[in-house]
């Protein structure tokens, strides 16, 4: 079912939902399953899936000289979906990037989505490589969100790369991210709620927020959107404080800030136990007013790790 029919059906009611990472090679399926099972019983309608793309590393060759070679470290997006649709009869909503995959790459994606009967996916531009100080796209891949949501609504109107076989319609709803704080590359608010407009226009059905924890930003995001004409359902990204480092971490790697009670509060923590409590009460006052508000959904980014999310969650639905 597609997420908007799923938010639909609520009838105004929030929706739980949870994000994982795929684990790290080498470890099975039943990192998957640990990550999920704690969390069934909140019934999420959908649980996202995210995809990263290949990075590189240099090995000494027999002569001293470094070869650079790329690599990926995790399991496919699609396989997880396939597994989590297959073993709980939940929508898996897999994430689809630019970087990293080519225009064919990402329509082999798109035939095995099909395939499988997925009815939703995340459209990124993605991250830069670690060694890139910007993003460069694929050598014959997507440049932008925009260019992934176009090729993906062509695939919808059965209009392939390569149209050299009888086609068939896809029917994928699309979502896309939102920043309440703005995207750090964008020059100013403005600019970026231009860029959120032409991914809405280009066939975005759903938005999905970088974390945040004022609420007043996800309050205004949504204001601003709406006098925008973007009137999609814009789904709030949530993640708790977990550990000390992260009062520093969060703020560097994802461009946010932290408010004033929430640093104050952490400021007396004596270890991680106490952030992780302190965060955890935190959390739970963000999400009643969530759904105060109105939030449609409110979508967890677990990393795998669903301890915390459970204990929110418990003192919420």
């Amino acid at each position: 079912m597609k997420i908007t029919e799923h938010i639909k059906n609520a009838k105004g009611k929030t929706l739980f939902s949870f994000e994982l990472l795929p684990p790290i090679k080498g470890q099975s399926i039943q990192w998957i399953y640990d990550a999920i099972e704690p969390l069934l019983e909140f019934n999420p309608p959908f649980i996202d899936v995210t995809s990263l793309r290949e990075d590189y590393i240099y090995k000494e060759q027999a002569n001293g000289l470094l070869q650079k070679v790329s690599y990926r470290k995790r399991p496919g997006t699609i396989a997880i979906c396939a597994a989590i649709i297959h073993k709980y009869k939940v929508d898996a909503v897999p994430h689809l990037i630019c970087g990293g995959f080519t225009k064919e790459e990402t329509e082999n994606a798109l035939i095995d989505l099909q395939f499988l009967g997925i009815d939703n996916v995340l459209a990124l531009r993605g991250d830069a490589r670690k060694a890139d100080g910007n993003f460069v796209p694929t050598l014959g891949g997507h440049s932008y969100a925009t260019d992934l949501i176009e090729h993906i609504k062509n695939h919808n109107e059965g209009k392939f790369l390569h149209e050299d076989v009888e086609t068939f319609k896809s029917d994928f709803c699309i979502g896309v991210a939102g920043y309440p704080e703005k995207h750090f590359e964008a020059p100013n608010m403005s600019t970026d709620f231009k860029y959120l407009k032409k991914k809405v226009e280009a066939g975005a059905e759903f938005i999905v927020t970088q974390m945040f924890f004022d609420n007043q930003k996800y309050f205004d995001f949504v204001k601003k959107c709406r006098e925008n004409d973007i009137n999609i359902p814009i789904i709030p990204g949530l993640k708790p404080i977990s550990t000390l480092s992260q009062l520093n971490v969060l703020p560097k790697i994802f461009h946010i800030d932290l408010p004033d009670e929430l640093t104050d509060a952490l400021s007396h923590a004596k270890n991680n136990n106490e952030a992780k409590e302190i965060g955890t009460e935190a959390m739970i006052k963000q999400c009643k007013e969530l759904i105060d508000f109105g939030a449609p959904v409110l979508h967890f980014y677990t990393m795998g790790r669903p301890e915390q999310t459970k204990k929110i969650a418990k003192a919420i639905f």
